[in-house]
């Protein structure tokens, strides 16, 4: 198993290398939005980052932009979130990320209340992208959101995406199927998919919010998860998906999961 956590975009790329690496892990996840890990700035600094990344033997993965709209009822900011989107996934591909985390865009304002229309943007920009991606040999994983963003949130709501793009792969987000659904859920995912997970994002939470607390703070049932993850033969990447000013909340929560694919 490969572990990893994830950069905050409000620090520049290097520093946050710099942090990450220092803790020991495999590779950085860079989330690629603005001020500082836009997809332009990753590219003016690709053979920094890759020489800070050498320094401590780490490997990349790319999370594509989170906060744009690729499913807005409005044209011209759909265009512009989907372009956003691809030329990330180009940066990405080119400064050879083993993998890209796509992150479904929100349906928020009017799309809420014209669902079907917006979901139906949401599967023609995921046309575009996984298309662009398969292009770029550019291995992509697609994140399991939560309750409120109306896309992408059930097991169930997977099937279409995987049936139509053979080369997608999903990133299992602990955090985003445990609110509302359980650990239960957790497992119906990893039940569900054994073979298309690709990836996976771990953080604890209270069942209620995307908390992003270490694990064993909040209500996941992690030995569980761990336990379904095992049976399937699970050995690829975690993302510790820990947001605290105090990082050595990272390496606990490495530890806790090691122990438990351990069996310890």
């Amino acid at each position: 198993m490969r572990y990893g956590a994830m950069n905050s975009p409000i620090f520049p790329p290097l520093q946050e290398i710099e942090a990450i690496g220092r803790l020991g892990f495999d590779y950085i996840e860079v989330t690629m939005d603005a001020p500082y890990a836009h997809y332009s700035e990753i590219k003016a600094q690709k053979k920094q980052i890759q020489k800070a990344l050498d320094s401590f033997g780490m490997e990349l993965v790319c999370h594509l932009p989170t906060f744009v709209s690729t499913a807005d009822i409005t044209e011209a900011i759909r265009d512009a979130s989907i372009n956003e989107t691809l030329e990330s996934m180009a940066v990405a591909a080119e400064i050879k990320a083993v993998k890209a985390v796509l992150h479904p865009s929100f349906i928020q304002g009017l799309g809420a209340m014209l669902p079907d229309l917006a979901r139906k943007h949401a599967m023609s920009a995921m046309t575009s992208l996984l298309s662009m991606a398969e292009k770029l040999h550019l291995s992509v994983c697609v994140e399991n959101m939560f309750p409120r963003s109306l896309s992408l949130v059930l097991p169930e709501d997977f099937d279409a995406v995987f049936k139509n793009f053979a080369n997608a792969k999903l990133t299992l987000d602990t955090g985003h199927a445990h609110i509302c659904g359980g650990t239960e859920r957790i497992e119906a995912f990893i039940r569900r998919f054994p073979d298309r997970i690709g990836h996976v994002h771990a953080s604890d939470n209270r069942g209620r919010d995307d908390d992003h607390l270490p694990i064993g703070a909040g209500t996941i049932d992690f030995a569980r998860v761990v336990k379904a993850l095992k049976e399937i033969g699970y050995d690829k990447t975690i993302t510790l998906e820990v947001f605290s000013k105090d990082r050595q909340y990272l390496s606990i929560s490495r530890k806790k999961l090691e122990m438990m694919f351990a069996g310890e």
